[in-house]
């Protein structure tokens, strides 16, 4: 009887900043009234083996994670909210670094204001961020999300969705 070899996918070779990184977007409400304050979640996985700078670093020569938004008329951005970062060290610096690792979720807190176009919308966003395992780092990356929802008149009944994301602080 013969045996068959199966090769275990070489975990050096390195993934693209896509691959590193993969990112779904939630929105608080079902619709947004126009006049509500609601938020968007961007919630990260990092690959196995990779970290992303925190939001606030701790040498100017890394790259921060930001997520933005490119808002259209009506809208306004009240808030952006970054988790706590983890400070870890690493074999190839003296000094910890603040980083981001698994799962974690960056919250944006806006307000549809009463000139917020009614109807289906679709805000893009950015996430920009430079992933990096124990060995070396992808290049910098800016990765397309986007915030899909309907924009309802002042004073609609709107819906809490997603609990499982705003719920948790």
């Amino acid at each position: 009887m013969s045996g068959v070899a199966i090769k275990a996918q070489d975990s050096s070779k390195p993934l693209r900043p896509s691959e590193a990184v993969r990112t779904q977007v939630y929105v608080s409400l079902d619709p947004v009234p126009q006049g509500r304050k609601f938020e968007i979640a961007a919630v990260a996985q990092v690959a196995q083996g990779y970290h992303v700078q925190a939001n606030k670093v701790l040498e100017d020569y890394l790259i921060p994670l930001t997520v933005t938004a490119d808002l259209p008329a009506g809208f306004r951005l009240l808030d952006t909210s970054y988790p706590k970062a983890i400070l870890k060290k690493f074999p190839f610096t003296p000094k910890p670094m603040a980083v981001y690792e698994g799962r974690f979720t960056v919250r944006m807190t806006l307000e549809a204001g009463a000139g917020a176009p009614a109807g289906p919308l679709k805000i893009p966003m950015t996430l920009r961020f430079q992933a990096c395992n124990d060995e070396l780092c992808l290049p910098p990356a800016r990765l397309p999300l986007s915030a899909e929802f309907t924009v309802a008149p002042a004073g609609s009944a709107a819906k809490s969705v997603h609990p499982e994301i705003f719920g948790k602080r």
